[in-house]
């Protein structure tokens, strides 16, 4: 097993955190509906629901916060953040937005309407959620070692290139409007794209005059497994690896909350500064964020923003977090329990199916494991299924995941050893009781769109 990486960091300030018993927790995920998103954060012990928004800014973050220019309209703190990305990403426009759900908002009309699709190697939630609010729908083409856990490919979160070739030439490329590359890929359990594997993309997207879009919101993660893992980019520098990636693309969206190691922001890019949708965008972003030099941010926040793009390629930080899901990873290979292997870059994403194979997928075993975790040690973690695919748009039967995961994202800067520890504990004290269970849950209520958020469950058949 790796020796776990010593925090590149020292702690200068802490944050007490509740213990609970057993009997409360079941109390307070009972009372919540069974939804971890509607537990009451102080009730949670380690809180692994997202590593978005919830990361611990540095001292430098916090000391840029204080230059903030608060001008309503082309202040410094814009320009300075600007400036930070351009240098990074080499997209000629940069806008700021408050987080990357409204990045997604405002880029993802431009290009999608109903009759049209958008392909991704996988979406995550919100961006399918914006796909079908702009009236198209999803196609996806992840890599089929995606689907195998056990599978120890480098890359899992490719694009399938011959499938995205595929789809194309099957729908017609008039109606496809959009290939999105989410880097890492969140839903195939924080898996790296290979730099190869996103030139063979773009070439694709460029034979057929289709934009190519990055959904950033862990590049920083992904250029440090390419750096690890494809022999090209061993002695390339993050902001190389980073730079190439971006350099293939006509936009980007992010969500800064990730990699960008801030508690809110967010940012959109388009390559070229002539493009008809940039003063599309400014408008939009006028019309739902603010002005276009705030993007619905404070300067502070601007100011942190543009610290943290920095300090989220420096390699030191990326090797002790990729290492610290590789501690976890190896432990979890010891104990024989099935998760995404290798580990992802923000999180260790469990084999819900692999925990519970007598549960179906429309009783949500990646839901049953997640409130198990919670109930066995305060854990908090979240579905990343089929509870979370939600309905098909058009016939509204429930869709199936490739895979059915409990994710456990962590925060970056927030927990120590002791907590990961703790952790793995609480994980084999559930998978030594996962032949108890028979059943999942049940829907009682849900919203219309993006149901995981807010939805009330039931136990079917008196589990739970």
């Amino acid at each position: 097993m790796p020796r776990f990486i010593p925090e590149p960091y020292r702690i200068k300030m802490v944050e007490p955190i509740k213990p609970t018993t057993r009997g409360e927790r079941e109390a307070y995920i009972r009372e919540a509906g069974y939804s971890l998103f509607r537990l009451r954060a102080e009730d949670v012990y380690v809180d692994a629901l997202t590593d978005s928004g919830t990361n611990a800014m540095s001292d430098a973050q916090w000391s840029a916060m204080l230059r903030g220019d608060e001008a309503y309209a082309g202040g410094r703190s814009y320009f300075r953040l600007v400036d930070t990305a351009r240098d990074i990403f080499g997209h000629a426009f940069i806008q700021p937005v408050h987080q990357g759900r409204a990045a997604e908002k405002l880029l993802l009309p431009l290009y999608l309407k109903p009759g049209k699709y958008a392909i991704a190697n996988l979406f995550f939630d919100t961006t399918r959620a914006h796909v079908e609010l702009a009236g198209a729908r999803c196609l996806e083409a992840c890599c089929p070692e995606a689907a195998d856990t056990k599978s120890r490919a480098p890359f899992k979160g490719n694009m399938d290139v011959a499938r995205l070739e595929q789809l194309i030439l099957e729908h017609g490329v008039d109606s496809i409007g959009l290939v999105v590359m989410t880097i890492t890929n969140n839903s195939a359990g924080g898996q790296p794209v290979s730099l190869q594997n996103m030139r063979n993309t773009a070439a694709v997207c460029r034979k057929y005059g289709i934009p190519l879009c990055i959904d950033a919101a862990r590049y920083a993660e992904n250029a440090m497994f390419v750096k690890l893992r494809e022999a090209e980019c061993a002695g390339w520098t993050l902001r190389d690896i980073t730079r190439a990636f971006f350099d293939l693309a006509d936009c980007f969206t992010m969500s800064a909350k990730k990699d960008a190691i801030v508690n809110m922001g967010g940012l959109l890019g388009i390559k070229r500064a002539d493009a008809p949708q940039v003063q599309l965008v400014k408008a939009g972003c006028i019309s739902y964020e603010g002005f276009y030099t705030y993007g619905g941010l404070n300067g502070r926040d601007l100011e942190a923003l543009a610290a943290g793009l920095v300090e989220g390629l420096d390699e030191h930080w990326l090797r002790y977090r990729l290492g610290t899901m590789e501690y976890l990873g190896a432990r979890l290979d010891e104990l024989g329990i099935p998760y995404q292997a290798p580990a992802g870059g923000h999180g260790i994403f469990l084999d819900a199916t692999g925990f519970y194979p007598q549960i179906p997928y429309h009783q949500f075993p990646g839901q049953v494991l997640a409130v198990e975790l919670y109930k066995a040690c305060g854990l908090r973690g979240c579905d990343i299924g089929s509870y979370m695919m939600g309905n098909d748009p058009d016939t509204g039967k429930q869709l199936r995941a490739i895979n059915e995961f409990t994710r456990l994202a962590f925060p970056r800067r927030v927990y120590t050893q002791s907590h990961y520890d703790l952790v793995l504990e609480g994980i084999e004290q559930v998978w030594q009781e996962r032949q108890a269970l028979h059943s999942g849950y049940k829907i009682t209520w849900e919203p219309p769109i993006l149901r995981h958020f807010q939805a009330s469950l039931a136990p079917v058949a008196g589990e739970g």
